[in-house]
Parts: C-alpha cells; structure tokens; sequence
C-alpha cells in the first residue's frame, strides 16, 4: 500500500512539474515576442545602435527572469521594474511581474510592487521620452495601466477565494447529508427492532406452547395432533420471515420497553385511506389483491408504511392534488405498490416542515424485506412512487 501511495504521489508531483515547464515556456515565448517587436518598432524609429543593443540585451535577461518571476514573485517583480526604467523591452516582462504578484501576494505587497513599475516607468520616460505623447500623459497612462493590474489581480484573489469557500460548502454539505441518511437508516433499523421485539416474543411463546402439548400430550387424537403441527410449521415460517428483517441490526435496549398496539398491516389500508379522505385529501385506490389471501404480516406492515409515507408526503408538499394508490400482485410473486400524484404549479400554501429523510428509511426498509422501492419527481408527470416486495406462497 505504502508504494501505491508513493506511486500516486509521484505521478501527483510530475503532473505539476509539467504544467509547471508549460507555464514558464508560453510566458517566455510571449515575453519573447513582445520584446521582438519592441526592439523592431524601436529600430524602426531610429533608436542608436547602442541603445538598440542595450534593449536587446536587457529584454534577453528579463526572459531569463520569468522562471525566477514564476517561483518568487515579489522579489522577480522588483528586479524587472528596476530593469524597466532603462529599456522599453523589459516592460512586458514587468508587467507580468506586477500581474502575477497582484494574483497570488497580499494588496499591499502588490501596490508597492506597482509603485515601483510606476517610478521605473516614469524615470525612463524622463531619459528616454516617447515621440508623440508628453510626459505628464505617459505618467498618466503608466498610472492607470498599473492601478487596472491591482484591480485585476485583486478580483482574481477573490474570484479564487469565492470558488474556495463554495467547494469547502459543498463538501460540508456532502458531509451533513451522508450523516443524515446514516441517522436515518440507523433510526428506522432501531424503530424495526422495536417493532419486531413484541412480535417474535409472542408468535415464540405461541410455539412453545403446541410444542408442549405435543410433548406432554402424546395421546392426543390425531386430529388434534396434526392441527398443532401445522400451527408450529406455519409459525415457525412466518417467524423466519419477521426474524430477516432484525438480522444484523444492532439497538440500545435504553429505552423503556413499554407495550406498544399492534403494527398495522395491509388490512388497515381502508383506514388509512378514510383517514386521509377525513383530512379532505381526494385518493383514489386501486387494490387488485383485497380478494387474494393476505401477504406475510411483514410484508403487509412494510406496504402499509409505504403508502403511509406517500400520502404524508402528498399531504406535506401537493395539498389539494389528487393522489392514486395503485396495489396488485399474487402470492408466488411480488406485492406492487403505486402511488402518484400531480405536482402543484406554484408553491403550496401551507407547508409542514419535514427532515426529508423517511423515503430514506423506507427504502432501507423495502430492502430489508427483500424488496426495492423508487420515486422520483418532475414537472411533466409530476411524483411517482414504485416498491416491490416479495409475497411468496
């Protein structure tokens, strides 16, 4: 692991020293070029031969000192507007430097770096004036391209800043987020266990009891006999079923273990639904599988949550909107449910605020069983909620 990682940190490393080479050349190419076309524009002009050589001599040693520009700004800088003041080729290169310490150097580093070019500039302008323009308007000109560098190295400070704080938001974010989902998994395994615990202390007392009789009462009629076999056989199946979805879910037995009504399951849906017709909600239900022998108690309190949790949202986020429960399926297969509902056009009038996360806990949930669920919501079709659970024979 230790040479992977020294490996990763290599190839890290060389990614840098290679965007690090392609920066230096490209700034020392346009340097170059602009100090080509200085020393022509001053050939051109007439410019002694003497100081023709002295510009090309010092316009050389400014693109030699990028790369000292590129890896100590400040000092670079200072170096390259001294250079300024005694040739015009070295005021790319100057620039630069005044740019770069702008970028990436405190303000007020950069405004000195800035005077500084300012009085190069304005002593070559005294020794070396411009055909065409007063020395009081290059000042004026020098002033105002150096104060524009500030203001552009400042706005790219804090550009940079801006991006910074937003990505170190959007990891905080990430992070509470994954916390959430985790509480909320961790708190409806808790609420499962809870649940389970009356349940699988009954049915295995209820066990017990036709194991005895069938141990103490041998001579039983067989009738009798084959009836509390097949109470335990069915019972020891439905235990099965309850027991999966407790397995591997670890709980604080802290809280009190008062003594909780019965779990709803799938034959408390008509309830549930007047319940919601009662509060003024328009549902609609469509159960294909009333008349078919009823789901395992794990998988009809499963469904029963789901719908729950629908209509909750339904009531929470689109008030007023009608919502369809759609429930099929056979023994042997899945149990299907359906739910769906329009999405309000403007935002809804009242609303009740929530955590966000029980569709997190019913999917964990609809896992635990055996089963998938999935929702998903857009503004053409609006909220559209799918799970299926196992119904087996």
């Amino acid at each position: 692991m230790s040479s992977t990682y020294d490996a990763q940190l290599d190839a890290v490393r060389s990614d840098r020293c290679r965007a690090s080479r392609a920066q230096t050349i490209t700034a020392v190419l346009g340097i170059g070029s602009l100090m080509a076309a200085t020393v022509w524009s001053e050939y051109v002009n007439g410019t002694s031969s003497a100081l023709l050589l002295l510009d090309v001599a010092l316009g050389l040693t400014s693109c030699a000192l990028v790369p000292v520009l590129l890896r100590l700004p400040t000092g670079g800088a200072l170096v390259l507007a001294v250079l300024a003041a005694f040739s015009p080729t070295v005021t790319p290169a100057a620039t630069m430097g005044t740019s770069y310490v702008a970028q990436s150097r405190r303000f007020g580093l950069a405004v000195g770096v800035a005077v500084a070019g300012v009085v190069a500039h304005a002593v070559r302008g005294l020794w070396r004036p411009l055909g065409g323009i007063s020395f009081t308007w290059w000042l004026v000109l020098v002033v105002i391209a150096h104060a524009a560098l500030l203001a552009w190295g400042a706005l790219a400070q804090a550009r940079r800043a801006l991006i910074v704080s937003l990505r170190d938001r959007a990891h905080r974010a990430e992070a509470e987020q994954g916390r959430r989902v985790a509480e909320a998994r961790a708190a409806e395994r808790s609420r499962i266990a809870r649940e389970m615990h009356d349940v699988l202390a009954h049915r295995l007392s209820l066990l017990a009891t036709y194991a005895g009789a069938l141990e103490f009462r041998p001579d039983a009629p067989p009738e009798r006999l084959a009836n509390a076999a097949g109470v335990i056989r069915s019972g020891v199946h439905e235990a099965l079923d309850e027991l999966r979805e407790v397995i591997d879910l670890l709980r604080d037995d802290d809280s009190d273990d008062a003594t909780e009504r019965p779990q709803p399951t799938l034959g408390d849906l008509a309830g549930l639904v007047e319940e919601s017709r009662s509060a003024g909600m328009q549902v609609r239900v469509d159960n294909q599988v009333e008349e078919l022998p009823a789901p395992p108690a794990a998988t009809g309190r499963t469904a029963y949550r789901i719908v729950q949790e629908a209509l909750t949202n339904a009531r929470k986020h689109a008030a007023g909107q009608p919502v369809r429960v759609v429930l099929d399926g056979a023994p042997g297969g899945s149990l299907c449910i359906r739910v769906s509902n329009p999405v309000p056009d403007g935002p809804p009038a009242h609303t009740i605020p929530g955590t966000g996360s029980g569709l997190v806990g019913l999917t964990e949930r609809a896992r635990l069983t055996g089963g998938e669920l999935d929702h998903q919501l857009t503004e053409a079709d609006g909220f559209r909620l799918w799970a299926r659970l196992p119904w087996p024979a």
